[in-house]
């Protein structure tokens, strides 16, 4: 008599959402959901509208985003990298994994700043 191994059952949930929306009170973004392969495509494209924009600072309010994986942050990192002299990206609430891949891989990035509160 051998020893019989049945695998595990599998439940695979929705696949992830990202929401985006702009602010109503000043130049930017309310983000909401997951940031990662699935969603990537939407959050390029609202990072890309930073760019276009004419303000100084440009505000992410990201209270609401659960995750964001290394490319995703990368993506940030970039379009803050693009940004003119003088401007920025201001971060509100990120996830605290967004913020330790900033320092850790863009330490001197001083065109995003995470705001306090």
């Amino acid at each position: 008599m051998g020893i019989r191994y049945q695998a595990p059952s599998v439940v695979v949930g929705a696949a992830p959402e990202l929401t985006v929306s702009p602010l109503t009170t000043r130049s930017g973004l309310r983000v909401s959901g997951e940031v990662g392969l699935a969603t990537h495509e939407v959050w390029e494209r609202a990072l890309e509208q930073a760019v276009r924009e004419d303000g100084d600072v440009y505000y992410l309010e990201l209270s609401a985003v659960t995750f964001v994986d290394v490319a995703g942050v990368g993506a940030l990192a970039a379009v803050a990298q693009e940004l003119g002299d003088g401007r920025r990206m201001v971060l509100h609430q990120p996830p605290p994994a967004l913020r330790r891949v900033l320092d850790l891989f863009w330490p001197d990035l001083s065109s995003i700043e995470v705001a306090k509160s």
